[in-house]
């Protein structure tokens, strides 16, 4: 099992150039604490993480067979949360255990004129996706997310 919880200030995300689209990219020391960086670079597309309060919990769960479409399993819940409640997440939890996982991820409604979200952000896609482990032995999670 590997378990994940991180806030805003520990973050270590970036987002990586696409031609229509953006890249998000999150580095761990485990797959799930990668996953929890990545969720943190998929709201920084939307608006600075750090305008978001973590007050209300959501829980999510979803499952694949391999890591990678794991992850864009994941994104995809939080992105289907994100337009259902119309809230943004700026805390995550996140648990996997034998291709399932398990997260709660903590949140607020979309305030408009404080968050000023810059786009909404469709889908996480398979383009560049991967979930693997790197020279440093952290792990690594992206996708491009379609705006």
């Amino acid at each position: 099992m590997t378990r994940a919880h991180y806030s805003v200030v520990q973050a270590r995300w970036e987002h990586f150039e696409h031609k229509a689209d953006v890249g998000i990219r999150g580095y761990g020391a485990t797959p799930a604490e990668a996953f929890v960086q990545c969720a943190l670079a998929l709201t920084a597309v939307i608006t600075d993480p750090t305008l978001v309060v973590p007050r209300e919990p959501v829980a999510l769960a979803c499952a694949a067979p391999e890591l990678d479409v794991l992850l864009l399993n994941f994104l995809d819940a939080l992105l289907l949360e994100m337009d259902l409640k119309k809230m943004l997440f700026s805390r995550f939890d996140v648990q996997i255990v034998e291709g399932k996982l398990t997260a709660t991820a903590w949140g607020e409604p979309v305030d408009i004129a404080r968050h000023q979200p810059a786009v909404e952000v469709k889908a996480a896609t398979y383009h560049e996706l991967a979930v693997r482990q790197i020279a440093n032995g952290s792990w690594l999670a992206q996708c491009v997310v379609d705006v």
